[in-house]
């Protein structure tokens, strides 16, 4: 068997990064960068006001009370064209240029008017409550790195620089196939000896959260031409997934049917627990991905193998470095395979988190994976260790 970080390292040496397109800013949301951005603008564009009231020269107001004759008016869009001159004021709002000769804001709070004139009661200094042009970014600042998912904060961003289209990664493609005459799908007339398929809608809901574009090919049943014909729907895929059939029962016909179309087979076994049985390779330009069939196995390998094959395509470089949980209950000495133990997350009475391990750790548990917020890592072969000690974990 092969260890995990081994794999691994096999299943992303098998992608690279896809090409990039264009897309306007309005679509960009969720995208990956492929390209920096830089501000096209400066922002603010001119020295504003970062409040309403009155703009006046410092060196009128050495003491309070002062009167000063209120010459016009600057507001967001309409600025004051004129020049504040000696024992001058005029009125501003937020986000209004700074008429020239003024140098600091006097807050409205701090002032009263008749209409003509203002008193000043309170002493400014110069810069007070003025945003300089440029505080928030010059034009030809980049500000947005290739590789930096696009959140709504970025898009923001992007559209303050005056930036309307973003040059982003192709979302990677990926082909799913179910496998089993057990399996059908929600909703779907259930026979005495089926079950719900729940993995190929999880898997498809993990390639889109990634950033990829799911294409669920449908159920394959326990014999090759069924197989063969599904698997046919993936061509022109960065990715086909293949969940079940991928261990070594009379009816696991995943790698025989791929070996039989050409598959250049990388692995097929895994050190870890969920998910031994687990093949990669490609079949042409398409790579392979087949994921075991219990529930948890596929979450969990998902996770391990499938998370970092998407970010290759999509030119993310993220550091998976694991976190660390103070233990919520001793576990046993490890075996020889790698373990991912479905747990909760918790505070103690220091405010330090603790893993919970699950009691049930059976890999056909959904219902406890999706109850889960982190999986315990532990090394193959890892020595009993007790509640309250440090342990690796793997959020979800």
């Amino acid at each position: 068997m092969l260890a995990v970080a081994e794999a691994v390292a096999k299943v992303v040496s098998g992608f690279t990064r896809l090409p990039a397109e264009q897309v306007g800013i309005a679509d960009a949301a969720g995208r990956v960068l492929a390209e920096d951005v830089a501000a096209r603008t400066t922002q603010p564009p001119a020295d504003v006001s970062a409040m309403d009231g009155y703009a006046v020269r410092a060196t009128d107001v050495p003491t309070v009370p002062v009167t000063l004759r209120r010459i016009g008016e600057s507001a967001a869009g309409a600025g004051f064209a004129g020049t504040v001159g000696t024992g001058e004021a005029a009125r501003i709002f937020t986000g209004a240029p700074v008429p020239t000769g003024a140098d600091a804001i006097v807050i409205q709070e701090d002032t009263e008017t008749d209409g003509e004139t203002v008193v000043i009661r309170e002493v400014p200094t110069p810069g007070r409550w003025i945003r300089r042009a440029g505080l928030d970014f010059a034009a030809g600042d980049v500000l947005l790195r290739a590789g930096q998912v696009l959140s709504p904060r970025h898009i923001g961003l992007a559209a303050a620089m005056n930036v309307p289209w973003l040059m982003v990664r192709r979302r990677p493609r990926v082909a799913i196939v179910a496998t089993g005459n057990e399996v059908v799908m929600p909703g779907d007339p259930l026979g005495p000896d089926q079950i719900v398929s729940s993995n190929s809608l999880a898997v498809a809901a993990t390639v889109t959260a990634l950033g990829g574009t799911p294409q669920n090919l449908g159920i394959a049943r326990d014999d090759a031409d069924s197989l063969r014909q599904l698997v046919e729907g993936a061509s022109g895929a960065d990715l086909l997934v293949t969940i079940g059939g991928a261990s070594v029962g009379d009816y696991d016909l995943v790698g025989q049917v791929l070996g039989d179309k050409g598959l250049d087979l990388g692995f097929y076994k895994v050190a870890m627990r969920p998910g031994k049985p687990l093949i990669f390779g490609s079949l042409g330009e398409t790579a392979v991905l087949g994921l075991p069939g219990n529930p948890v196995s596929v979450g969990v390998t998902s996770l391990v193998f499938l998370k970092p094959a998407m970010q290759v395509m999509l030119g993310i470089d993220e550091d998976e470095a694991l976190a660390t949980a103070l233990l919520g209950r001793d576990l046993a000495a490890n075996d020889q395979r790698q373990d991912y133990l479905r747990a909760k997350l918790s505070r103690n009475g220091d405010g330090s988190t603790v893993a919970t391990p699950f009691e049930a750790q059976d890999s056909s548990i959904l219902a406890l994976f999706a109850a889960a917020d982190c999986l315990v890592v532990r090394a193959p072969h890892a020595p009993p260790v007790k509640a309250g000690e440090r342990v690796d974990v793997l959020t979800l």
